[in-house]
Parts: structure tokens; C-alpha cells; sequence
């Protein structure tokens, strides 16, 4: 019998086994810190957003998990309200990025760029991507809950937005033709966007 080499797959096949290879990655935002392997928020109180209005750094002594994720307090009595009532304050699409949920991408966050919108934890990467989203935030969440809950919630995030960018939801808009919106609609740029181009 003669072996005959494996014929080349194409760059789409092997960037997925690539992923594959790699772990996919975790199906919620989290980070390792010392000896927590999946900390939400980067480390940040859940409470504080709703409370303080503001990300406030938790205690890594001070902690309570919720759904595998390692939430982070600065007092026992936030913990407290947590443990409470976790719902009210685990953020929404597991800590991604909310302007990527309608688009059903998992983006990544900066844990100190948020909105609590209808009484719900958001978190954004920017502040450019908040005021995209705050445009039509309505709109979004019914998309990105919808795209949550029947396509991206257990899916890892690296396959997930392999997937998305690969091939775009309907609706999709670049940060170009969002920052282009935001200009007809509020007459000036949102913050961090570059200037229109002609």
C-alpha cells in the first residue's frame, strides 16, 4: 500500500483546527489571578456598579462564585448583597462586550467602561463602542439576548468570533458607519473616534 500525502484544506480549514488546537478559549470573560483560574469583571465589584455607580476593585480575600466565575468584593457587605441576589448584578452576556452581542461577536471589555441600563450591568471596550451602542440600546439588547441565548452563550469566544467575522450577521456596521450614525444623529464624533473621512 502507498501513503499519498493529506491534501492542503484551504487556510479557512486549517485556521479552524488552529482554534480547535488552541482550546477555543473559555465561554465566559474572565481572567486568571493567582489562585482564582476565572475572575470576572477583572477583578472588579459587581456590586460597586450598581451602588457606587463606578468600578471599584474587589478584595481577592472577599469572594463568592456564581455560575464557575469568581466575583470579587470590596466589603463583606457587597459580597452579602450578592450572594443576595446574583442576577441583579452579574453582568449581562457573561462580562463580553455588549456592543458585540447584537452582532453576536464576544468582544473583550474594559472592566471600568459600563452603563446600567434598565437595572442590567454592560460593559463596553471603549467609550467610543458605549455611545455606538447607547444609540439604539433597545434594539441591541433584544439582539444581543436573542444572539445570546440561541448562538453564542456556550459557544467559546475565540470559535464564536471566528465565526462572526468570518460571516457577518444581517445588520452588521463597521465602527466607521456607527461613528457615521452617531454624526447625523448628535451633529459631533463619538469619544476616541477619528475624524470623518470625505
Amino acid at each position: 500500500m502507498t501513503l499519498r500525502p493529506a491534501r492542503f484544506l484551504g487556510l479557512p480549514a486549517l485556521l479552524g483546527a488552529a482554534l480547535l488546537a488552541a482550546g477555543c478559549g473559555t465561554v465566559h470573560n474572565t481572567v486568571r489571578d493567582g489562585a482564582d483560574q476565572r475572575v470576572i469583571l477583572r477583578g472588579n465589584d459587581a456590586v460597586a456598579y450598581v451602588a457606587a455607580g463606578r468600578p471599584v476593585r474587589g478584595d481577592p480575600a472577599i469572594k463568592s462564585t456564581y455560575e464557575g466565575d469568581v466575583y470579587r468584593f470590596a466589603s463583606e457587605a457587597n459580597k452579602r448583597a450578592f450572594d443576595a441576589d446574583p442576577k441583579r448584578y452579574a453582568p449581562a452576556y457573561a462580562g463580553f462586550c455588549a456592543s458585540g452581542a447584537p452582532y453576536a461577536l464576544k468582544a473583550n471589555i474594559d472592566a471600568d467602561v459600563f452603563t446600567i441600563y434598565d437595572g442590567r450591568l454592560y460593559l463596553f471596550g471603549s467609550e467610543r463602542v458605549k455611545a455606538h451602542w447607547l444609540m439604539d440600546a433597545p434594539v441591541n439588547v433584544k439582539t444581543g439576548d436573542a444572539y445570546w441565548e440561541n448562538e453564542t452563550k456556550d459557544v467559546p469566544f475565540r470559535w464564536q468570533n471566528f465565526k462572526r467575522y468570518t460571516f457577518k450577521v444581517p445588520g452588521y456596521k463597521t465602527d466607521a458607519e456607527l461613528d457615521a450614525e452617531y454624526f447625523r444623529r448628535f451633529g459631533k464624533l463619538p469619544p476616541g473616534a477619528p475624524p470623518l473621512r470625505n
